[in-house]
């Protein structure tokens, strides 16, 4: 079975705040509902349209094969069980940096990610985001809610 590092329904509270530095990308600023956790991410606004208000879920996983095991090749041979047949917007990124931020008491994480470019920074409860891994690859799943 796949494990899910992030799950959870993201609300986009702005949209380009910095203004729009990209013709085909928007920089969606949010909150998760349950995990209570920020997050900045840019997406393709073509493939993916964005407006203020809408609510996404969101997954992040290491593999996007739903019996948990790795993916070996984008372009599978043959018929399987695939995550991303669930959702509408799939990147693969690395995550390039893990930092803390706060006191003992108040201790965060923020998880830098990359997608070839389009960047995904999520800041939250430490103790959430302990299954995170330095320079491990992810996949992003999106779809509107």
């Amino acid at each position: 079975m796949v494990h899910f590092h992030f799950d959870d329904i993201i609300k986009v509270d702005r949209l380009d705040a910095d203004g729009k530095k990209y013709d085909k990308v928007s920089r969606i600023e949010a909150r998760s509902e349950q995990l209570k956790m920020q997050l900045h991410l840019d997406v393709h606004s073509e493939l993916c349209p964005v407006r203020v208000g809408d609510k996404f879920r969101i997954v992040l996983a290491d593999t996007l094969n739903e019996d948990g095991s790795a993916v070996t090749s984008l372009l599978p041979k043959g018929k399987q069980n695939s995550l991303a047949d669930k959702f509408e917007y799939v990147m693969h990124g690395l995550l390039y940096k893990i930092s803390d931020e706060g006191s003992d008491a108040n201790a965060e994480k923020v998880a830098r990610l990359s997608f070839g470019g389009l960047q995904l920074v999520l800041k939250g409860d430490a103790a959430k985001m302990e299954s995170f891994k330095v320079h491990e690859k992810y996949f992003l799943c999106m779809r509107k809610v």
